[in-house]
């Protein structure tokens, strides 16, 4: 704790003095969070986990990410950045479960919506393909293997993003996992965490992302492209977001692959990648994936 008490007296002369002790705030693989009080006023302390940058993540791009976002009422508001630590408001919240985030599927869509349109501009990029590259390179400088999977997922990546031009670039936040959706007690509003993989990219890949990682099903598939979209879905953006979804499962194995070697958490990254990797192969096996590419170049 000695170091977070370092980052507590620095944020003492722009937020007021430090009161009571720091508290961990459950969730998370990456990171440790704590609330904290100073000045009367309580925040989220953000520690990074060690070489997250070797995990594609920019520090200052998630506190433009954050920032940009908190400015649409999306995202809590940055209170300050010290000793590489992201600092917000404590927001008084729950998270979702991925029934609820299903739930609340149109009101998630407008949100994204809101973010990729904001004109927000991230000094960093996110593309899958270029991700697993550079992971697969940090495993072999570390001297861990790629599992046999690896080589696969490759290829289906590279197949998914030839089919999707690159010519709608926005802002993005890349990591909608159910946790990072929470719902503010005092509004009941939903607002979006966890920015830190946030980058410059496809908007389709959030849809994708968000869909797989909570488990939607059709029907909240097209809840989710009608809600974004403002209109009833083309095939082309159903075909986008079921390669959206495999592609989000083929950048969650590499993460856990690459998480294996450099992360010193006690979590299972190899399990996790296993179970991305399969959910991957069976998208893939399936006979309308090639006519999903087809649709979607289009």
């Amino acid at each position: 704790m000695g170091e977070l008490n370092d980052i507590m007296q620095g944020l003492e002369s722009s937020l007021g003095p430090v009161s009571g002790v720091p508290v961990a705030l459950d969730g998370g693989i990456t990171n440790r969070n704590y609330r904290v009080t100073l000045g009367g006023g309580e925040y989220v302390v953000r520690r990074p986990g060690k070489d997250t940058e070797l995990l594609g993540i920019d520090r200052e791009t998630e506190r433009l990410a954050t920032d940009a976002a908190a400015g649409l009422g999306i995202a809590p508001t940055v209170a300050a950045v010290v000793g590489g630590c992201l600092v917000t408001r404590f927001v008084a919240c729950r998270s979702l479960g991925a029934r609820e985030v299903a739930d609340g599927v149109e009101e998630i869509a407008r949100l994204l919506r809101a973010f990729h349109d904001s004109g927000a501009g991230l000094p960093s990029s996110f593309w899958v393909g270029d991700l697993l590259s550079a992971y697969a390179e940090i495993v072999a400088r570390r001297g861990g293997a790629l599992p046999s999977a690896y080589e696969a997922a490759l290829g289906s990546a590279s197949r998914i993003e030839a089919a999707l031009s690159r010519e709608h670039v926005r802002p993005c936040h890349n990591d909608l996992l159910p946790g990072n959706i929470i719902r503010a007690e005092d509004s009941g509003r939903i607002m979006i965490v966890d920015w830190e993989y946030a980058g410059m990219g496809d908007p389709r890949f959030d849809l994708g992302n968000l869909s797989v990682n909570n488990d939607f099903d059709a029907e909240e598939n097209e809840r989710l492209l009608s809600a974004y979209h403002g209109h009833t879905p083309t095939d082309g953006q159903r075909a986008a977001l079921k390669l959206m979804r495999v592609l989000s499962d083929a950048r969650e194995a590499a993460w856990g692959v690459v998480q294996s070697v450099v992360s010193e958490l006690d979590f299972d990254f190899k399990a996790y990648a296993r179970e991305h990797f399969e959910r991957l192969r069976e998208a893939v096996a399936q006979p309308d994936f090639d006519e999903w590419l087809a649709t979607a170049r289009a």
